[in-house]
């Protein structure tokens, strides 16, 4: 438990676990909101006058931005001056009241302030530190800055989803990522504790976790090294959009009942007995002309109508929406995915709830996200 006598909300699986956050940008701030959803305390230190960068980048409002509010709900905001001695004081202060401590800051950057790992877990072994890096804490690209497309660009991202050139991920996705594997690795070290008494120091880099993310299927056919490995083309050759009459949708028909019901839906029954594309072994040798066939049929469908056709064979497919189509379609609505708040700076805002159900039971969302310094005074006086 903390050693705090903040409240948190009962029933939830991180009541009564504090976590202090020293971050800018998602990848620490996202990872620590997860845990505030499922209970923890989260406080959030920011510099004075700017606070955290994601304040604004993006559409904004009251002082804050719709990225910054996505990824920093259910926290208490703790304006510190770290380059001045009582700002090191005060957060020491914190640090020694908490389980977790999360930061995203360059290596050694916490190390000079004083706060550094070695120092703080020597004064309190049940200190649960994780330090998010771009590139990790040592080799030739420890110091370079790291941004979401910079990991994209070096962990493959880019090659995997482009064919006649490199193309990124129109969204940081290599952020979030990393975000998931904080949010998963201190967890564990909090049953690691638990369980030993132990806290303990946890590096991850956003190189690692985004190899990590895409090593299943992306580094696929560069897993078995042996020269007698039967390769075959790289899943990314499957996975492609559809064109019908009056819009896109995406298809995958990965076992033969599912390819042989696509054939059916799409008025092309005749292909289940046509011996070019009756295994995969021979549908690969002639997948030119497949898709070929694939694409003429398509385009003489309404998306709409076509989706429904695959889903009444049992084929997989989704159609290809926009934002606002994506917000609005029923299956969102049943599973109360969103919520419209009303923030006293920031007016009416949707706020995706999170996607983890305990007991059945959606999570609450957390508070809502905080004005820059706005429990500095709380804070520091519950502190001493």
């Amino acid at each position: 438990m903390n050693k705090s006598q903040h409240s948190t909300p009962p029933g939830l699986p991180l009541a009564g676990i504090t976590i202090v956050e020293f971050a800018s940008m998602i990848t620490a701030s996202l990872a620590s909101m997860m845990a505030a959803e499922q209970g923890a305390r989260v406080i959030k230190v920011e510099p004075p006058q700017i606070g955290d960068m994601m304040r604004h980048m993006g559409s904004a409002k009251g002082g804050a931005s719709g990225l910054f509010a996505n990824c920093n709900r259910g926290k208490e905001s703790v304006v510190l001056d770290l380059k001045h001695t009582d700002g090191i004081e005060a957060a020491k202060r914190i640090i020694a009241a908490s389980d977790v401590l999360i930061t995203n800051y360059r290596p050694g950057v916490m190390d000079k302030l004083g706060l550094g790992s070695e120092s703080l877990r020597r004064a309190d072994p049940r200190l649960v530190y994780l330090a998010i890096t771009g590139f990790g804490v040592s080799g030739p690209l420890k110091d370079v800055p790291a941004y979401d497309p910079i990991i994209q660009a070096q962990a493959g991202f880019t090659f995997i989803q482009g064919k006649a050139a490199p193309e990124l991920i129109r969204n940081l996705v290599c952020d979030k990522v990393t975000a998931l594997t904080a949010c998963q690795a201190l967890t564990a070290a909090l049953l690691h504790r638990e369980r030993t008494g132990e806290g303990q120091h946890i590096d991850i880099s956003m190189l690692d976790a985004g190899l990590f993310f895409m090593f299943p299927d992306g580094f696929m056919n560069h897993t078995l090294l042996d020269d007698d490995v039967n390769f075959a083309p790289e899943l990314r050759e499957a996975l492609t959009i559809a064109s019908a009459k009056n819009g896109y949708l995406t298809i995958t028909a990965a076992t033969p009942r599912q390819r042989f019901g696509l054939h059916r839906a799409i008025g092309q029954a005749n292909l289940n007995e046509d011996e070019r594309f009756m295994s995969i072994e021979s549908l690969l040798k002639h997948f030119q002309a497949y898709t070929e066939i694939l694409e003429d049929a398509f385009s003489s469908f309404d998306v709409d109508e076509l989706i429904e056709r695959l889903h009444a064979e049992g084929v997989p497919a989704g159609k290809c929406m926009t934002r606002e189509a994506a917000l609005e379609q029923p299956q969102v609505a049943e599973n109360d995915s969103f919520e419209i708040i009303e923030h006293p700076h920031m007016g009416r805002m949707r706020q995706v709830r999170s996607p983890v159900r305990f007991a059945g039971e959606s999570l609450p969302l957390a508070s809502l996200c905080p004005q820059l310094g706005e429990h500095t005074s709380a804070v520091l006086n519950e502190f001493g």
